[in-house]
């Protein structure tokens, strides 16, 4: 079994002062950390829910065919991982998504969320502070009960916890998280003012 390593978060988030939900896995996994960008394990399912839910083509991973190659190649152009994070960096923020972590760094075993300990939460007001944010979605148990331990006081509001995306979370098919996360996904519904 692998030994406990201390993890620091290392990625940035992504938002822009447009985003108005904010979605918080708990840590990048090995595979995304060496990525350099938010669930990059391909058998993670998050971009295909998000991309279902907001009616939009899924973002390649680095080495998938391109759908608009060159029509002197004999096959697709593969997406480079610049391409594949820069696909997924604007989908979020086409729809308003910001994505972040609760954790900045922490003790864990591999990419095993259950064998998380020693937390130092994210710092959540470098995003709240520059966005609207109305709402906040957890991806998954263990990401909603350290937002509820760690931040949600200083947010302000408490998280919508959503059935995880990993490939661990198997009791839940595809068309199962995508049914329950795209309302969740929806633009929140503006307030309506009073003249």
């Amino acid at each position: 079994m692998a030994d406990y390593q201390h993890i620091v978060h290392g990625l940035e988030p992504v938002f822009n002062n447009r985003s108005r939900i904010l979605v918080l896995g708990s840590l990048p996994s090995a595979l995304s950390r060496a990525n350099a960008f938010y669930y990059g394990n391909p058998r993670n399912r998050f971009w295909r829910v998000l991309a279902a839910s907001l009616n939009e083509p899924v973002p390649p991973n680095e080495g998938d065919p391109l759908a608009a190659g060159s029509l002197n190649d004999a096959e697709p152009a593969a997406a480079t991982l610049e391409q594949s994070i820069a696909a997924k960096r604007a989908l979020l923020l086409r729809h308003g998504i910001a994505l972040w972590d609760v954790i900045h760094s922490c003790d864990i075993k591999g990419s095993s969320d259950a064998s998380i300990r020693n937390v130092t939460p994210a710092d959540l007001a470098r995003v709240l502070d520059a966005a609207k944010i109305e709402r906040i979605v957890c991806n998954g148990g263990t990401a909603g009960r350290l937002y509820h331990r760690y931040l949600e006081e200083a947010a302000g509001f408490p998280a919508i916890v959503l059935p995880s995306t990993s490939p661990a979370n198997a009791a839940w098919t595809l068309e199962r998280l995508i049914e329950r996360w795209q309302p969740e996904l929806s633009p929140p519904r503006a307030a309506s003012r009073l003249r």
